[in-house]
C-alpha cells in the first residue's frame, strides 16, 4: 500500500510537469539548442569552469560529454591504464568519431544503448560500419546493431573498468542504466539515459509509476551519494523551474536553479549531477517530504 501511495505521488508529479518531460521517442522539445560556444571546432564540448566537471588528471577513468542533436549528450567513456573507451548512446556518429580523434591511442571496443529510441541507439548501425569489431550492449531486442543483451544485475568490463546493469523499465520496456567504477576513481559513474534526468525523471511510455519509483528511489537512490550522474538530456533548468514549483522553500534546490542558470547562460552544461545531489532537489526523489505532498493536496 505504502508503495502505490508513493507512486500514485510520483504519477501526480509526472503529470503536473507534462511536456518538460522527454519525449525521446519524437523529439519536438527546444530547451537546448546546443549553442556554438558549447563545442569546440571537433564537436567536443567545452565544460569551462563547472564545479560538477571532474577535470582531474589522476582519474583512470574519464568521461567526456558529447552534445548531438538538440539536447541529446552521448558520452565517451576511457580507460587511461588500457586506452580502451566505449561510447553511450552514440545516436550521431560523426561528433563521436571527432570526439574520439582528439584522444590519440585510444581504441573504441563498445557502445553502451540505455534504450532504443532512436535518439540514443539511432547511431549503432553506422558505428559498426565505421569502427571494425564493436560490440553493442543493450537491454532490448529492438536496440540496432545489438550484438549483445544484458540484464539486472550483469556486469562486465572495459579495460579495467567494471561495469553493472541496472534492469530499470518504465520510459521504455527494456531501459537499462550502466554503473561505472575503477580502482583509480574515487566516484562510480551513472549512465541514466533517459530514466533519470537532473532534477527530472523520463516519461512513463512503457511502464507504470511504481517502476519508475523503484528505479529512482531504490536502485539510484541507493548507490553511494557520490555516485555522478549522466543523464541523456540537457533539460536540467527547466526540470528545476518545475521542482521550484512544488518545494519552493528548498534551499538546496534554490542554489542548483541559480548554479544552472548561470551554466546556461554561458552556454555551458549542466551534467554531472550527483546521485547525493539529486536527493536534495529531485522532486521525484523526495516523495516522502512534507512540503511536496501539502502542495499536491495528499496530506
Amino acid at each position: 500500500c505504502m508503495l502505490k501511495w508513493f507512486a500514485s505521488l510520483l504519477l501526480i508529479l509526472f503529470i503536473l510537469l507534462g511536456g518538460s518531460f522527454a519525449n525521446t521517442y519524437c523529439v519536438t522539445d527546444d530547451q537546448f539548442d546546443c549553442p556554438s560556444s558549447l563545442l569546440n571546432n571537433n564537436n567536443i564540448i567545452n565544460t569551462g569552469n563547472s564545479k560538477n566537471i571532474d577535470n582531474n588528471n589522476n582519474n583512470r577513468m574519464k568521461v567526456i560529454p558529447i552534445p548531438i542533436l538538440e539536447d541529446n549528450y552521448a558520452y565517451l567513456l576511457i580507460d587511461e591504464d588500457t586506452k580502451q573507451a566505449a561510447v553511450v548512446d552514440p545516436a550521431v556518429p560523426e561528433k563521436v568519431l571527432a570526439a574520439l580523434q582528439q584522444h590519440e591511442g585510444i581504441r573504441l571496443t563498445t557502445i553502451f544503448t540505455t534504450h532504443h529510441h532512436w535518439d540514443h541507439a539511432g547511431g549503432n548501425e553506422k558505428m559498426v560500419k565505421e569502427v571494425t569489431g564493436l560490440e553493442v550492449i543493450g537491454g532490448d531486442d529492438r536496440i540496432g546493431a545489438l550484438t549483445r543483451r544484458v540484464g539486472d544485475g550483469d556486469t562486465f568490463k572495459i579495460g579495467n573498468i567494471h561495469v553493472r546493469v541496472f534492469f530499470t523499465p518504465c520510459h521504455t520496456s527494456g531501459h537499462v542504466l550502466y554503473l561505472t567504477t575503477h580502482e583509480g576513481n574515487k566516484e562510480g559513474a551513472l549512465f541514466t539515459g533517459d530514466t533519470l534526468f537532473i532534477g527530472g525523471c523520463g516519461r512513463f511510455f512503457e511502464g507504470t509509476p511504481e517502476q519508475m519509483h523503484h528505479a529512482l528511489n531504490e536502485v539510484v537512490a541507493g548507490l553511494p551519494d557520490d555516485t555522478k550522474v549522466y543523464v541523456g538530456h540537457e533539460y536540467t533548468k527547466k526540470n528545476l523551474e518545475f521542482a521550484l514549483d512544488v518545494e519552493p522553500s528548498n534551499k538546496a534546490l534554490q542554489a542548483k536553479y541559480d548554479w544552472t542558470c548561470k551554466q546556461r547562460d554561458q552556454g555551458l552544461p549542466t551534467v554531472p549531477s550527483t546521485v547525493g545531489e539529486e536527493k536534495t532537489f529531485n522532486p521525484f526523489m523526495r516523495t516522502r517530504e512534507s512540503e511536496i505532498i501539502q502542495r499536491l493536496g495528499m496530506d
